[in-house]
């Protein structure tokens, strides 16, 4: 494939060509005419010369000779029936009569005669004019001559100096191409430079160029294709960022998820092989068992309820059965629950003992469970639950979160790794906080590392 510089080379030369034989053959054929025309005229002004200087005594002969010597002009001078009275190039007693010459017959029946043609006298292409004139009665024809061959040295010699010109002309402005050609290479250099680094994880980002308006907008499309490129790059490493982390982020939730529904099933499936194993098992031991088998069944249970829970509330599916509720109880018998598993955490419930609002006893209880239980695991000391009229406080004085935990905390399958919520799925926070939304209530939560939290139910 050619370079821009060789195809434009090409043409030019092709157009130069064909431009200089256009303009050298119309100047070749302008000059010519002109030079006719130009000699025709001279021509016609000596047979006026020639004419004025004919009497009854001049010498004819000696006055074609100082014609030739002169002008440079062939003198013939020609009587009525066609006989030469005078011939200035050759022996006038040795020529033909020219009565019937065509620049004869023309001069005598028209003002003048004028022909070009070859003269087998002198061997040699001629220019004729001649003329009638009437000089003391006699009527005699004047012609003088020129050889073609000098117009056309003439035309060719002012044909020599336009090529010149031409050729001047022609080498300022490949000069010219040449230079135009190279800022081109170099400019068409930048751009693919540019479209280069694209494929590199160095991009360049701006490119720009005052050659020409063409290449202006082509840079400063490339500018913009070149940015949105860039743009495009980092979305999709973010994206990419992002993948990896979810991806992360899902394989700690089955494992969680695994390793919640594994020890329950062990449990089960331990004492279960104890119990098919052993018919005579000790009555206390079997029943001991069993109770092992019933909790971790149940444990199952709630695990299943949770994430079911958790898909119904995700989707927008959950519904809601209010009813007037009494507050106050129903945090104290979620405590009563909780004790039984944390026996040693202690509770204080502070508020209207008659307080009533319009909830949904179930999921709210939900709520509160979680709440108390988070607190009861991540502190040492008393947890403190305040109820009032316009919300319900759960404070403890236990590990607190960080402030990039607290932003991402109720997100669905969110795990801070020094905190195990809800058994570790993650899931705790975020039934928490899409069931209060569904009861059009607010979470509020404030911790501090190491002092401790306060998550607010607003009502």
């Amino acid at each position: 494939m050619k370079k821009i510089s060789q195809i434009v080379l090409e043409k030019f030369l092709a157009l130069f060509l064909a431009l200089f034989l256009i303009v050298s053959a119309i100047v070749y054929y302008w000059v010519y005419e002109f030079y006719l025309h130009s000699s025709k005229e001279a021509l016609m002004q000596a047979t006026e010369l020639v004419s004025f200087t004919i009497n009854k005594d001049t010498d004819l002969d000696t006055l074609a000779k100082k014609v030739k010597k002169q002008l440079h002009l062939r003198l013939t001078i020609i009587d009525e029936e066609g006989n030469i009275l005078a011939e200035s190039d050759k022996d006038k007693h040795t020529m033909d009569n020219h009565k019937y010459r065509d620049e004869i017959i023309q001069a005598n029946r028209e003002k003048h005669g004028y022909i070009i043609r070859h003269s087998h006298t002198l061997d040699k292409d001629l220019q004729y004019v001649a003329k009638k004139y009437t000089i003391d009665g006699k009527v005699i024809f004047v012609r003088v001559a020129r050889e073609i061959k000098g117009v056309r040295s003439e035309i060719i010699n002012l044909g020599i100096k336009i090529a010149f010109v031409l050729l001047l002309f022609f080498l300022i402005v490949l000069y010219m191409s040449y230079k135009i050609n190279i800022q081109i290479q170099h400019e068409t250099k930048r751009i693919v430079d540019f479209l280069k680094s694209l494929t590199k994880k160095k991009k360049s980002t701006y490119i720009k160029s005052d050659f020409s308006q063409e290449f202006f907008h082509i840079t400063n499309l490339l500018t913009k294709v070149s940015q949105i490129l860039v743009k495009k790059e980092k979305q999709k490493t973010k994206y990419t960022q992002k993948l990896q982390k979810l991806n992360e982020q899902k394989d700690d939730i089955i494992s969680a998820i695994s390793h919640e529904f594994k020890n329950p099933i062990a449990v089960v499936n331990g004492y279960s092989q104890t119990l098919l194993d052993d018919e005579n098992i000790n009555p206390s031991i079997r029943k001991k068992f069993l109770t092992k088998i019933y909790t971790n069944g149940t444990k199952l249970s709630e695990l299943i309820d949770t994430l079911r829970l958790s898909m119904k509330l995700d989707g927008g599916h959950q519904a809601l059965n209010t009813r007037k509720v009494n507050l106050y109880n129903l945090v104290q018998e979620a405590a009563q629950n909780l004790r039984l598993h944390y026996k040693n955490k202690k509770i204080i419930i502070n508020g209207d003992k008659a307080l009533t609002i319009d909830i949904d006893p179930t999921l709210f209880g939900i709520v509160i469970t979680n709440l108390i239980e988070n607190a009861f695991k991540y502190s040492e000391d008393e947890v403190i639950v305040n109820i009032s009229q316009n919300s319900l406080e759960v404070i403890d004085t236990g590990i607190g979160i960080s402030e990039k935990d607290l932003q991402n905390i109720t997100n669905k399958f969110y795990r801070v790794h020094s905190n195990r919520w809800n058994n570790s799925l993650g899931l705790g926070l975020f039934l928490v906080n899409n069931i209060i939304q569904l009861h059009n209530f607010k979470l509020v939560i404030k911790s501090k590392l190491n002092e401790g939290s306060s998550f607010t139910i607003v009502f």
